[in-house]
Order: structure tokens, then C-alpha cells, then sequence
């Protein structure tokens, strides 16, 4: 961090989706390099492609090979390849799955490097991205293995909806036989954990839903519920505000949702589905239980519209500024962690 603005840096994503049409509209908002200063991981020659096709001349940006040339004043493009790429919009190639992940892996290299200080990613194609460096479901996934510490994805809206899962890239049928007391444990507390350090929630209210349909009924309809997820929120409980386990459809269908600070869900479509009906195009995956802040939209590659000038960015806007907001409750946290005394409250005695 600079003079108190976050170094943000931006994967790229596939070169033929949405990611960098919606990262250069992002980038062109007014004053954004007032507030940190942003760092795309591309090249020069396929910034300079895509600003011609979507007719955006008026985007400048400053090219940088090493972090001393930096420009804190400007949108700074960091040049992980020269050669030409060969951009086929709209298309799943191998070529765009190369070169987003040599834009990945460049920008995760400096996040691990602290030469920046957040990472944004843009959308990737799970199945193109795939090599022998790249054997991971999911950005999630590859960032826990580079990165250190417990993944945990969490997808946020303004409207203070936040929803983890407890299992995430994996089929369906695997689900149950993921689902652990240890593992729903651990996931609860770094949920907990995320809301306190990064969303600056002091005591957080926490939903945990069921598994089965209608929470298993009583084990009507399967036994996770009384088994496994309630003497997992039973233990924590005692130390903090967890709750449930409660039916997923009745859940968000009555609104109960909005009494928490966060829901945890048992897999990926449970918590991602109800989430994208109420904040699609707002909403930011955050990938919680890092060592580092990362955050991305929460839609992908957009193949079906993409090169048409017609994707909207709102979504990347947000998840830009949530990695800007994190970041810094993360410091103020571990000021307030390592010198509690300078920020509480002092009555002067007479």
C-alpha cells in the first residue's frame, strides 16, 4: 500500500470472454486510481486489441515489466507475455485458457510477493485453463495451494447477504460424503472468523442450512442434520451466534435470511443459486481464509456476449472496491490486535 491506496492487481481471464471488457469499463470510472492504484496482468498489444474493439480510446494505461516503474496516478498493465495472442471472442480455445492462466499466475506470484496488495480476479474457463501447472477445480482451489491457509468461498452483496459453503467445486453425488462434523466445524469458524477480521462484523449472527430436503425432517429424510450439522453448531454455539440447522427453501423463501450477518450453505448451488436470483450482476465471490485478499464477479466468461460491448461491469466494479474495503479492515484489525490500547476509550480522571 501506497500513501494509504491499495495496490490492486487484475487477472485478466479468458482472453475470449467478458473479463477484460468489464475490467477496462471498471478501470475507466472516474477517480478510480484516487482510491488505489490498479495493476492488470495482460500485455500491452491485447489491452491495446480490446480498447480498439470496444471503441474505448480514451482508456490509457502505463506499461510496467518490474514494480519499480509503478505509476500510482495511473491504470498500470503489467506485461506477462509480447508476442501476439491470437483473441477469437466468443470462442473456448486453448489459447485463451494459456494465457489467462500466465496472467494468473503472474499476478498471483506478486500477491504472494506483497508486491500488490489485493487481487481481482476476472472470469476463467474451469475446463480450458487446465494443463499440468493448472490442476485445480476453481481460482478457490489454486489460490489455497499458493497462497497458504483455509480456503473459503463467500459470496457478498451490499446488501449484507453473505453466503460460504461448506463443500464447493465438487459433483453432486459427493456432496454427503463430504459433509463432516470437523469439516462443517471448521467452516463455521472461519466463516466467524472472516465476518470479525474482513467485514468488521463483532459479533456476527451466523444461519447454518441442512443438507436434505425440509433439513432432513427430522431424519425422515436423511440423518446429516442431527448426526453431523447440529452437534457441530452445538459446539460452537457456547462462543458464538450460530444458528439452525434450517431448511434452505423456506429459508430464503420467508426472508429469514436477512436477520444474518452470514449463511452457511452445504454446497455449491444450495447457497449460489438463491444468492444470484437476489443479487446477480452486484454480486462478489470472496475467497475468505486466505493469507491475502482475493476477490472476482460472480458471473463467468460470458462467451455468448462477449466482443459485443454489451456486458455489464457492476459486478467487477464491486468486487473491485470489496477488495479495497477488506484489505483495509484487515489492517485496521491487526492494529487494533497488536496495540488494543490506542483504540479504546480513556476516562480522565480529576
Amino acid at each position: 500500500m501506497i500513501d494509504n491506496k491499495v495496490i490492486v492487481g487484475i487477472s485478466q481471464g479468458d482472453i475470449n470472454g467478458i473479463g477484460l471488457e468489464v475490467i477496462l469499463k471498471t478501470l475507466m470510472e472516474p477517480g478510480i486510481c484516487e482510491i488505489c492504484t490498479p495493476v492488470l496482468f495482460s500485455s500491452q498489444k491485447t489491452v491495446s486489441y480490446y480498447r480498439k474493439v470496444l471503441g474505448l480510446e480514451e482508456f490509457s494505461f502505463n506499461p510496467i515489466r518490474d514494480f519499480t516503474a509503478l505509476n500510482t496516478k495511473k491504470v498500470n498493465v503489467f506485461v506477462c507475455y509480447e508476442e501476439e495472442v491470437n483473441i477469437e471472442m466468443g470462442k473456448d480455445t486453448a489459447v485463451g485458457g494459456k494465457y489467462s492462466f500466465i496472467s494468473l499466475q503472474k499476478a498471483t506470484q506478486a500477491l504472494a510477493e506483497k508486491k500488490i496488495d489485493a487481487l481481482v480476479t476476472a472470469p476463467i474457463n474451469k475446463r480450458n485453463i487446465q494443463s499440468a501447472e493448472f490442476n485445480f477445480a476453481g481460482h478457490t482451489e489454486y489460490l489455497g495451494a499458493q497462497l497458504g491457509g483455509d480456503p473459503l468461498m463467500i459470496l457478498c452483496s451490499d446488501s449484507g447477504l453473505r453466503v460460504a459453503l461448506v463443500t464447493g467445486h465438487i459433483p453432486v453425488k459427493e456432496v454427503a460424503g463430504q459433509i463432516t462434523e470437523e469439516l462443517v466445524t471448521k467452516k463455521i469458524k472461519l466463516l466467524h472468523q472472516s465476518l470479525v477480521k474482513d467485514f468488521g462484523i463483532r459479533k456476527p449472527k451466523i444461519a447454518v442450512l441442512g443438507l436434505n430436503p425440509h433439513a432432513g425432517d427430522n431424519g425422515v429424510i436423511g440423518n446429516e442434520e442431527k448426526d453431523i450439522i447440529a452437534p457441530a453448531i452445538e459446539k460452537i454455539k457456547l462462543n458464538a451466534l450460530i444458528y439452525g440447522p434450517y431448511s434452505a427453501d423456506g429459508f430464503f423463501g420467508n426472508g429469514t435470511y436477512r436477520q444474518f450477518d452470514g449463511i452457511l450453505a452445504m454446497y455449491h448451488d444450495q447457497g449460489l443459486v438463491p444468492f444470484k436470483t437476489l443479487s446477480f450482476n452486484e454480486g462478489v465471490n470472496y475467497t475468505a481464509g486466505l493469507n491475502a485478499v482475493r476477490t472476482s464477479p460472480d458471473h463467468g466468461t460470458g462467451y455468448d456476449i462477449a466482443g459485443k460491448n454489451t456486458a455489464n461491469e457492476q459486478s467487477f466494479k464491486k468486487a473491485l472496491y470489496a477488495a479495497i474495503d477488506i484489505y483495509k479492515s484487515r489492517q485496521l484489525t491487526t492494529e487494533i490486535t497488536e496495540n488494543p490500547l490506542a483504540f479504546g476509550t480513556f476516562k480522565k480522571e480529576r
